[in-house]
């Protein structure tokens, strides 16, 4: 078309181009014609249709997958464009895909969505032409949808099949070396080859007859049904932004993964989320539907504005938790001083539980950190930096000094230094 209008105007100053030209607009419009009867005047027409997951994971890539299926004889060109949930805020011109005679063709793309709750899907658009290429028919497949966005299911299913299939080292989970016999009494069996010799039970190894007369020895399996808490500090603090997610986010993903588990080797997995007040409480147990159920908490949880009551959580714990818990406590203190202020309520849980308290490292001052200093003012912001990241440090000292165990970890570290956290915990039997 842009040809024929250059060749309009070349045939104003050369007149015998004008019949030549005039032939080619009426090819132009003979092709058009063909164009549309081959869309709209044959038996044919487009359908596709948009695969999501039930449950979109946070943080992680999410797989949806478009299909089209065609039922023109001839090879369709198909531009997909998928509304996606405006919290994306992705707008594009979609993606071409060719589409055989009567056949299908499939389009895939992801999503990483950063916050919890409902998303809604739009239109389903498809612009269909012929091997012309001259008209593109729209046909609107499907028309809307919803997805519900919850912690990161994938990374608690990744680290399930790795800890079920031994493979926990892959992603960074230390093999924990355990100390004494820290785990419960399993059964006696007659000794072997290689078997602890501080293990044989000289009594049973007496009451065997003289026609049996072999070593026994005792078998050990982890102790069960410890219950393991996760405490969420629900606070302003934790509302600090990385990597798009707020520090609540990632430690909801990294408590799935943690009590998950806890489940899988058989502890109890409870959930405590407060803010101002104390909000979700799932007690520790390992029934049927517990991760369910946990899932749901922590999929409503939102952080708030205000300064989390410490106070409230002790209250809780003493009234919730009857037997001698591991609590894992994840929140953000920015300074000595805001710890030494709830530091009483959390000597007061360490009394009655094994309390670790989880702290997040300043991420933002690694760059000002590493950065030479040319400058007066870089010296200055250097020096500031590092009285943030010292200042971070003295909090665990001070949580160590009485008595309360600490881990000083990244947002991107936490899942990993967790779990790690815990296995060490069971391992050296000291809940």
């Amino acid at each position: 078309m842009l040809g024929l209008a250059v060749a309009f105007v070349v045939a104003f100053f050369w007149a015998p181009l004008l019949p030549a030209v005039q032939v080619g607009v009426g090819v132009l419009g003979v092709l058009v014609v063909a164009d549309t009867l081959l869309l709209w005047g044959t038996r044919g027409g487009v359908e596709a249709d948009r695969a999501v997951p039930d449950k979109l994971s946070m943080g992680d890539p999410n797989e949806i997958a478009v299909t089209v299926r065609s039922r023109y004889r001839f090879r369709l060109s198909a531009r997909v464009i998928d509304e996606v949930p405006v919290q994306f805020q992705e707008r594009g011109d979609g993606a071409v895909l060719a589409v055989p005679p009567r056949g299908e063709a499939r389009h895939t793309y992801t999503l990483r969505p950063t916050r919890r709750g409902a998303y809604g899907f739009g239109r389903l658009l498809v612009y269909a032409s012929s091997p012309l290429g001259l008209l593109a028919r729209r046909f609107e497949a499907v028309e809307g949808g919803e997805a519900v966005v919850y912690p990161s299911i994938l990374q608690m299913k990744r680290y399930a099949f790795l800890a079920e299939s031994d493979r926990l080292r892959e992603v960074g989970v230390k093999r924990v070396r355990r100390r004494g016999h820290t785990m419960e009494f399993d059964q006696l069996r007659p000794y072997v080859a290689g078997d602890d010799r501080r293990s044989i039970n000289w009594k049973a190894t007496a009451r065997r007859s003289a026609h049996e007369p072999r070593l026994m020895v005792n078998t050990y399996q982890d102790e069960r049904e410890q219950p393991v808490v996760v405490a969420l500090d629900m606070g302003r603090t934790m509302r600090s932004p990385f990597e798009g997610m707020t520090l609540l986010d990632h430690a909801v993903n990294a408590a799935l993964v943690l009590l998950n588990t806890a489940l899988l080797t058989s502890d109890r997995a409870g959930l405590v989320a407060f803010d101002k007040e104390v909000g979700a409480v799932v007690r520790p147990d390992r029934k049927r539907g517990q991760l369910a159920a946990l899932l749901d908490a922590l999929y409503r949880l939102d952080p708030g504005y205000q300064d989390p009551s410490f106070e409230g959580l002790y209250a809780t714990l003493r009234g919730r938790l009857g037997q001698r818990s591991l609590v894992l406590l994840l929140t953000n203190f920015d300074t000595v001083t805001g710890l030494e202020r709830q530091l009483p309520y959390l000597r007061r849980i360490a009394r009655s539980h094994r309390l670790v308290v989880v702290l997040f490292e300043n991420t933002g001052i690694r760059g000002l950190l590493a950065a030479k200093a040319e400058r007066l003012e870089d010296v200055y912001v250097k020096a500031t930096a590092e009285a943030l990241a010292v200042e971070k440090r003295e909090i665990a000292r001070v949580l160590e000094r009485h008595g309360i165990g600490s881990l000083l970890t990244t947002p991107e570290h936490l899942t990993v230094d967790a779990v790690n956290k815990y296995l060490q915990i069971k391992a050296q039997g000291t809940f």
